[in-house]
């Protein structure tokens, strides 16, 4: 048996669903960054154990979680609660937990689970680079997580692996409003992480053509987007003709146009690098860096 961490911030839209979906693990935890609606109370009425921590970052989230929160099992799963376990996946885990990987004496210490993006009621196959895998299944004390971005990268202490089984992610799950301002934040950390790029970073070009995994290429992947001028043009071609997005009838030409919405926002980038930072009084300097809004820890970008 694993147990299951479900991270959550105003989710009582989602979040008895997806506690529903987790029942099969006999250790459910939700992980809430002080919710300001119905979250915390329908968590405790399902009676699943809930704690509370402060958000600063995705990273530091995760950390905070895998330190200072006690489970019943070694291996434990991380869901986002507008996310999903599936009967299939849950079986899958548990056979993988037990198969040591190839010439590895302990086995793997962690592995990749791909995401199935839904969207206006069906599933975007073509134009969100399915399958894209997130670090999910792992032993606590091998794995941790750092921040990049606006979300998180995996840090893994041995070799990892990868389930062929899927979870569904309802991306979109609170409404366009919803999904239009948490991309609006996503972009601001975004702008930083591109110009951390420019500065320092680079592009892995062997990672991009020869990379072992799909996470090394879509990693290299995205650390060349960063570059590219045109970017929301780009992104559009890429997902929408490249990838094969227009198969994806409707529901494929709003995702592919939201997407190349969110690269518009980078405009940040030049913001960042002209406009000077606006001085705040020190009272409200306090209170904007003590009530960050983590809304969601995952998206498509």
């Amino acid at each position: 048996m694993f147990s299951i961490y479900i991270l959550t911030y105003n989710e009582e839209i989602d979040i008895a669903a997806c506690i529903e979906s987790a029942l099969m693990s006999d250790d459910i935890i939700v992980v809430d960054s002080f919710s300001t609606d119905r979250t915390v109370e329908i968590a405790r009425r399902m009676g699943v154990q809930v704690f509370q921590h402060p958000f600063e970052s995705h990273g530091k989230q995760r950390s905070w979680m895998l330190e200072s929160i006690p489970t019943k099992h070694e291996w434990v799963y991380i869901l986002e609660a507008d996310e999903r376990m599936t009967p299939e996946l849950f079986q899958e885990c548990l056979t993988a937990m037990k198969s040591p990987s190839s010439g590895e004496a302990e086995g793997y210490v962690g592995y990749y689970v791909a995401e199935r993006v839904m969207f206006m009621n069906q599933w975007i196959r073509r134009s969100t680079q399915y399958p894209r895998y997130q670090m999910r299944l792992f032993r606590k004390g091998k794995v941790w997580f750092g921040d990049y971005g606006h979300t998180e990268r995996e840090i893994c202490n041995g070799p990892t692996g990868f389930l062929k089984e899927t979870y569904p992610h309802y991306t979109c799950s609170k409404g366009l409003s919803r999904w239009l301002e948490k991309h609006n934040r996503y972009s601001s950390d975004e702008a930083a992480e591109t110009i951390r790029q420019l500065q320092s970073g680079s592009v892995s070009w062997h990672e991009l053509f020869f990379g072992r995994s799909e996470v090394e290429k879509r990693r290299a992947l995205k650390d060349l987007s960063l570059r590219l001028p045109f970017r929301p043009i780009v992104r559009f071609v890429y997902m929408y003709f490249l990838l094969g997005g227009f198969l994806d009838g409707k529901a494929g030409l709003a995702w592919c146009t939201l997407q190349a919405f969110y690269e518009y926002l980078l405009l940040k980038v030049w913001e960042l690098q002209h406009l000077p930072p606006p001085i705040l009084p020190p009272e409200v300097a306090e209170t904007t860096a003590t009530n960050v809004d983590p809304t969601a820890f995952h998206s498509q970008s």
